[in-house]
């Protein structure tokens, strides 16, 4: 059983290297994606700084409300948040790109990713390659147990651990090499 577990976890670290180097010879190491990266990350940049001045011009307005200049600041405020609209919009457009340019990766990464799914499903089938330390819950029970047999939830199917072990890997190697989206421009989604 450990050895099948080993095997699985290589397996999944040499899949997702292989999957990382044919997104870097497909994206990041070109100059669109390069671009479309330090657009985005200025623009979120811009993006994160207008907000914080509008915000300490919402404060401001309340102040001034005492005043008696309303008219003038509700005016201001409208400008403000349709610059703020606008930017957003700019954003948007450059996230979808960057997507688009990833996408012709994302699809050979995929096709890898799930002939080595299919050809190491029929060697592990029916056996079990770990034991978990927990019973998983109803959803994942299908997923975890898929074709073992028994009753024993506990027991770990080949596919379970193939994607989880894929999934946590290629994150981290994105993370470590650089590629990974930072979260500021995660914050903004494009809207397709």
């Amino acid at each position: 059983m450990l050895e099948d577990t080993l095997s699985i976890i290589f397996v999944a670290v040499f899949t997702a290297v292989l999957g990382e180097g044919i997104t870097w010879l497909l994206v990041y190491r070109t100059d669109k994606y390069k671009r479309l990266t330090s657009e985005v990350d200025k623009h979120t940049k811009k993006l994160e700084r207008k907000r914080d001045t509008t915000s300490e011009t919402i404060l401001d307005k309340s102040a001034k409300k005492r005043l008696g200049m309303r008219s003038f600041y509700s005016i201001i405020l409208i400008s403000l948040n349709m610059i703020l609209e606008k930017q957003e919009e700019r954003l948007k457009n450059f996230t979808r790109d960057l997507q688009a340019v990833k996408f012709k990766s994302l699809f050979a990464t995929g096709i890898i990713f799930t002939s080595v799914l299919s050809a190491c499903n029929s060697v592990f089938d029916g056996r079990v390659v770990c034991k978990l330390p927990f019973v998983p819950i109803s959803w994942f029970q299908g997923m975890s147990h898929r074709n073992l047999h028994g009753n024993d939830y506990t027991d770990c199917s080949f596919i379970f651990l193939y994607i989880i072990c894929t999934m946590t890997i290629r994150q981290n190697i994105q993370k470590m090499f650089g590629f990974a989206p930072s979260r500021a421009a995660n914050a903004y989604p494009s809207n397709n």
